[in-house]
């Protein structure tokens, strides 16, 4: 049997085609026809207002803490089982990051214990639609409109996602706070090796966006012809991507329904085939709330305990199975840990140590599904 990947990036077989088409416009640095593409790519996917490529979805995170003037001493609420540069984004900018714990059934942020974190010094709510599952938007809008705080969806792993409404309305997730970010990182359904971007959803950023983006000059304006020449006017850093990049993408984006078709696939298939370990009470898997829809970015299983886990890991890499944990909650991390203040984050931590993602990306066979799946089962039994 060969050895099971836990990723490998998928090629469409039109990238190698758009980078050369790219090199033979003739401008290969950021902003060029690639990128216009892709900008309007997303907006249409997603129903934001403007959409910016970025080198990185930490990119885009800290391009959104600059747009909303975050400066030392403003508090920021920002769930602790996330990657780390959703805490760093705003740290740098001099923010308090205030971390709130994991829900129950999820291990996305915990929207029931956002309100009682907020202080007359919160600006912001940075929520995380873990697994590209959805948290639950009504809950935290509602906070954000009636204590007047900004939110920033950070929705890295979910694209093709979405919160559906009390009226059966359906939002792309990244469209629906002030901004949201993406990742297209190669662990990404859709990918350009690393890439991200910025989801603007309120009038108010687009303009300054722009300058931002392009290293706080009004550069894209002046290649517009909307002015005579373009000068410094605002903080900003060199966050868009070269034309390689953007053309890579492209070739992703368009064929984003055909691979999440194939996602979801796979990922029905080790529901359907572990669900009589999960009936028994003997592995947990990923919870999706009738608000949110699927896009198959992971599935995960969650053990009993931390030993049954790393036991779990091990029988998969002794079968050439590459199975991983996944992130270590920020508050009680080596850099954090003494910032802290001192409150028990217990589902993150209980995430944290319990959690094991499996194998999922398009190279993966029907074959490579069901060996993954019977040799769970076979350590189960």
């Amino acid at each position: 049997m060969k050895k099971i990947s836990f990723n490998r990036p998928f090629l469409t077989g039109k990238e190698k085609q758009y980078l050369e088409k790219a090199v033979a416009n003739g401008m290969i640095s950021g902003n060029g026809e690639y990128t216009k593409m892709c900008h309007s790519k997303l907006v249409e996917m997603t129903g934001c207002k403007k959409a910016l490529l970025t080198t990185s979805c930490t990119d885009a995170l800290e391009m959104a803490a600059i747009l909303i003037d975050i400066n030392p001493g403003d508090e920021v609420i920002i769930p602790s089982f996330t990657f780390v540069s959703t805490a760093n984004a705003f740290i740098l900018r001099g923010a308090k990051v205030v971390f709130v714990d994991s829900r129950t059934d999820h291990p996305g942020m915990d929207e029931s214990a956002v309100e009682a974190l907020v202080t007359e010094k919160t600006k912001a709510i940075v929520c995380v639609h873990y697994a590209g599952v959805a948290c639950d938007m009504q809950v935290i809008m509602e906070i954000a409109k009636r204590r007047n705080l900004f939110v920033v969806e950070d929705a890295a792993q979910a694209i093709d996602s979405y919160y559906t409404w009390p009226d059966g309305r359906k939002q792309a997730l990244g469209s629906i706070g002030n901004m949201g970010t993406l990742s297209f990182h190669e662990t990404k359904n859709i990918q350009c090796g690393e890439g991200g971007a910025l989801l603007i959803n309120d009038e108010q950023f687009c303009k300054r966006a722009e300058i931002i983006w392009e290293k706080g000059t009004n550069r894209a304006a002046f290649w517009r012809g909307e002015i005579d020449k373009y000068g410094w006017v605002d903080i900003g850093s060199s966050f868009l991507p070269s034309e390689l990049s953007a053309a890579f993408l492209f070739a992703q984006l368009e064929q984003s329904e055909e691979i999440q078709r194939e996602r979801i696939r796979i990922w029905d298939s080790y529901d359907n085939a572990l669900a009589p370990l999960i009936d028994k009470g003997m592995i947990t898997k990923p919870h999706i709330p009738a608000y949110a829809t699927n896009n198959a970015h992971m599935y995960y299983l969650v053990c009993k305990t931390p030993e049954e886990r790393a036991s779990l890991i091990s029988y998969l890499k002794e079968r050439d199975i590459h199975a991983v944990f996944h992130y270590l909650s920020l508050h009680s991390s080596p850099y954090f840990h003494k910032q802290h203040d001192g409150r028990k984050l217990v589902m993150s931590d209980s995430f944290s140590d319990r959690l094991v993602r499996l194998p999922l990306h398009m190279h993966m066979s029907e074959e490579d599904v069901d060996h993954v799946i019977a040799t769970i089962i076979k350590f189960y039994s």
